[in-house]
């Protein structure tokens, strides 16, 4: 399948690091992955990590993920977490009471890095502190925790706030990698996307 048209990016690609763990849904990661595999090549580079180095995931439905590649976000330009379900038992909720993936976060933060999340992934961005003050979003059932974490969720199924780009539930994911390709490499190349995917973006992008 042929890399549809991007405005060139200097000297090197997008480097796009999606973060997994025990836990993770599938559907949270498997859209915005899928979207940013087409683009590849030249064009950007994507790698999958855990906060606790290379080693084996397994998702909420328990399919093994093997993540080969070293945690290393200084070397990303985005770091998009996906969701782990929500509640009592649930990927999410044991992730953020380990603590170890927040803090990763948390310290991963810095100039010219771009947080992304999707669905309840925002959850993990908002236990690392991210959120507070910031114009974000999540899956409606999470909204009203994000809100007493101090995110101030508005409207829309992706929220734009700069270097902290978040979207709602599940299939947003899509969504939202085709907004930071559109943001990113233009928008001929996220109008190509849409073709071979045949799937058009849904929802309201917030750009504030």
């Amino acid at each position: 399948m042929p890399s549809p048209s991007v405005r060139p990016r200097p000297a090197r690609p997008l480097r796009v690091h999606t973060v997994l763990y025990d836990g993770v849904e599938e559907q949270d990661f498997a859209g915005h992955i899928e979207v940013f595999g087409i683009v590849g090549g030249e064009h950007l580079a994507q790698s999958f990590v855990t906060a606790d180095g290379t080693r084996r995931v397994t998702t909420s439905s328990g399919m093994e993920v093997v993540c080969r590649d070293a945690w290393s976000p200084r070397s990303a330009d985005v770091i998009v977490v996906p969701g782990g379900g929500y509640g009592e038992g649930s990927g999410l909720q044991r992730e953020i009471r380990r603590g170890t993936l927040p803090r990763a976060l948390a310290a991963a933060r810095r100039d010219g890095l771009v947080m992304g999340a999707v669905c309840t992934g925002t959850m993990l961005l908002s236990a690392a502190g991210l959120t507070a003050g910031r114009r974000c979003t999540t899956h409606h059932i999470a909204q009203e925790e994000l809100r007493a974490q101090g995110g101030h969720v508005v409207g829309g199924r992706i929220v734009d706030d700069g270097d902290l780009v978040t979207a709602g539930g599940v299939t947003s994911g899509l969504d939202l990698a085709l907004w930071l390709v559109r943001r990113e490499l233009g928008v001929d190349a996220a109008l190509g996307l849409e073709a071979m995917l045949e799937y058009e973006a849904r929802g309201t992008v917030w750009t504030g």
